[in-house]
């Protein structure tokens, strides 16, 4: 389903000339080899660009169409005319003269085989400098010597004939279609899985690069290296027959998507890659913005107060413009989490269904994380930000908290910031299962919650998306319809559910502690939240008790009015203080501690 949905995305792409036809592909090329008619090298041209990164300006190397390259293991395949210096020259800085000599020999006898029956200036000018090139004089070159050791580096390398790449010349492109169309070296032929035609199987499967974490010369998202894999005596591909021209289709569009750096998201260590069917780049912001934070050069046009009745108007079936295209909700759209796993790629997760179904789901989604906060929190919890909910994080909280006692709030970093910053990682499984949950309406992860929990316990501190977490959790979770009666939006104080009424009432305390005590060091927040909402019985007599010394501190008008807040909670208690609560009622229990706490400032800002 991957590769079927990643082949149709190529199609769609090449209908609109957006990417190159099959056997050539977008390669980054550091050089050309100016060759002059009887192909003897000339100069050198660099084809470096100057690019600004991070307020810096860098040099970076050109992308041309070159033709495709062959997936290179531990033995020496060469590439036709773009390709490094151990294989162009003959040279390079890695100490193994012998290989090196075999790389040059195996260019030599590609080019002259492909471009024996080339016949223009540009052909027959590569063919001259592969018969004439003595790799023993490289080095010594004259036209190679100023940039002798940047070209040492490894970067790719491309001949070049009368002011331009030899891989415009039309008889040597012809050359290079004959040889791809042919095979380029497959010779057994079957059913593709992908297309369903017959043709030739490719024997391995292209890198796939740009996947975080993998290595930086690609990883395989089909392979076959050990016997284990294997079946029925079938070797490398034909394990999983796949035609040559579906494993090209797959790969460029891949690595397309993963070039679009603006459209590609990481989770933990997950990367995210969405596309819809069509092509459309609408749909890709769209999502983005949704799940991940802003597209730039969208902002202006798109506050997140547009989003979610955005999402809503697609949920109904209704189509939507997004910056110039129409959207349509009936578009298929796919979503796809990609992992580093030693050489080659785990799927975490692969998402396909209408783009309306997308939207109802992350509109859902939205709708049970909405909580009360502070005026100038951002409306809505990217995925990132949820995920760091559930790790240490010491510049996270979103409850207004006294000056004191106060922390910064992650949860309303910027959306660059959301996806790169530099806190512990959240559990790798965690990431895509989260992700399915929202993209599929379903249950949340246990593990979310409990990486929250395990927060709420090691900092004491509720912040806002933490408590956002607990009420979207068992809002679809949960069939306690007592719990799920105090998973509000806001304040609930017509319930009379005793974990609730707990938290609210250790927000009170605490309150009367910090009026009695400004700047006090340590709160009973720090001393006492853990055992007050796992076992309150034990607990709240001594803070009842402490409570009425500090309000004997207050002036007559403070002391009457937390005595009355204090009085109206216990007043809704009817039951015996339970001497233990489980995990569901400690969460009521720190929501409720939320919801007061919100409340006692959100009046002050009236």
């Amino acid at each position: 389903m991957i590769l079927q949905a990643l082949t149709r995305y190529y199609e769609d792409l090449l209908a609109e000339g957006k990417i190159s036809r099959p056997g050539w592909v977008t390669a980054k090329v550091s050089y050309g080899l100016v060759l002059d008619e009887e192909g003897r090298l000339l100069q050198v041209v660099p084809l470096l660009t100057e690019v600004e990164k991070k307020n810096k300006k860098a040099l970076v190397s050109r992308e041309m169409e070159v033709p495709a390259p062959v997936k290179r293991t531990a033995g020496v395949a060469a590439n036709f005319l773009c390709d490094n210096s151990s294989y162009l020259l003959g040279a390079d800085s890695k100490g193994k003269p012998e290989r090196t000599a075999d790389c040059f020999a195996a260019a030599k006898e590609l080019h002259l085989k492909l471009l024996a029956e080339a016949d223009s200036p540009a052909a027959r000018a590569v063919k001259g400098f592969f018969e004439s090139w003595d790799p023993q004089t490289a080095s010594a070159h004259s036209a190679l010597s100023e940039d002798w050791e940047e070209i040492l580096k490894g970067g790719n390398l491309i001949f070049w004939f009368r002011g331009g790449a030899v891989t415009e010349d039309s008889a040597v492109r012809e050359a290079w279609q004959r040889q791809y169309e042919a095979g380029n070296g497959e010779t057994e032929t079957g059913v593709c899985l992908v297309t369903g035609h017959h043709g030739l199987i490719a024997r391995l499967h292209p890198n796939i690069q740009g996947i975080a974490g993998a290595l930086p010369t690609g990883a395989s998202l089909v392979s076959f290296k050990e016997p284990s894999f294997c079946s029925y005596g079938h070797e490398q591909g034909m394990n999983a027959p796949t035609s040559v021209y579906a494993t090209h289709a797959y790969t460029v569009a891949l690595n397309t998507l993963l070039a679009d750096k603006g459209r590609v998201c990481r989770i933990g260590d997950t990367t995210v890659l969405y596309w819809a069917e069509g092509g459309g780049t609408g749909y890709q912001d769209c999502a983005w913005m949704s799940m991940f934070g802003n597209v730039s050069g969208q902002e202006a046009n798109y506050r997140e107060g547009d989003i979610l009745s955005t999402l809503k108007n697609l949920s109904k079936g209704k189509s939507v413009d997004w910056d110039g295209e129409r959207l349509d909700p009936d578009t298929r759209f796919y979503v796809l989490g990609l992992a580093p796993n030693a050489a080659r790629l785990s799927v975490r997760f692969f998402w396909q269904n209408s783009f309306g179904t997308l939207a109802r789901n992350v509109a859902n989604h939205y709708e049970r994380l909405e909580i009360v906060k502070s005026a100038k929190a951002r409306k809505f919890l990217s995925i990132g930000a949820l995920l760091r909910e559930t790790v240490r994080n010491n510049i996270n909280t979103n409850v207004r908290v006294p000056e004191s006692q106060s922390l910064s709030n992650s949860s309303d970093v910027s959306a660059e910031d959301d996806l790169n910053a530099r806190t512990p990682k959240s559990q790798p499984r965690l990431a895509g299962d989260l992700m399915l949950a929202i993209l599929n309406d379903t249950p949340y992860p246990a593990t979310l919650l409990y990486g929250v929990a395990l927060r709420i316990r090691a900092e004491r501190t509720v912040t806002r998306g933490r408590a956002a977490i607990i009420k979207a959790y068992y809002l679809k979770n949960s069939r306690d319809e007592n719990l799920k009666e105090v998973m509000t939006m806001q304040l609930n104080d017509q319930t009379n559910y005793l974990p609730y009424l707990l938290g609210r009432l250790f927000s009170v305390l605490e309150a009367v502690q910090a009026a009695a005590n400004p700047g006090i060091n340590a709160t009973i927040r720090d001393r006492y939240f853990n055992a007050a909402s796992a076992t309150p019985a034990t607990v709240f007599p001594l803070l009842l008790n402490l409570a009425q010394k500090h309000l004997a501190k207050l002036d007559k008008g403070q002391e009457v009015y937390y005595d009355k807040q204090i009085t109206a909670i216990c007043g809704m208690i009817g039951e015996t203080l339970p001497a233990r609560m489980n995990l569901p009622e400690q969460s009521a229990f720190q929501l409720g501690y939320y919801h007061e706490t919100q409340k006692r400032y959100t009046k002050k800002e009236g």
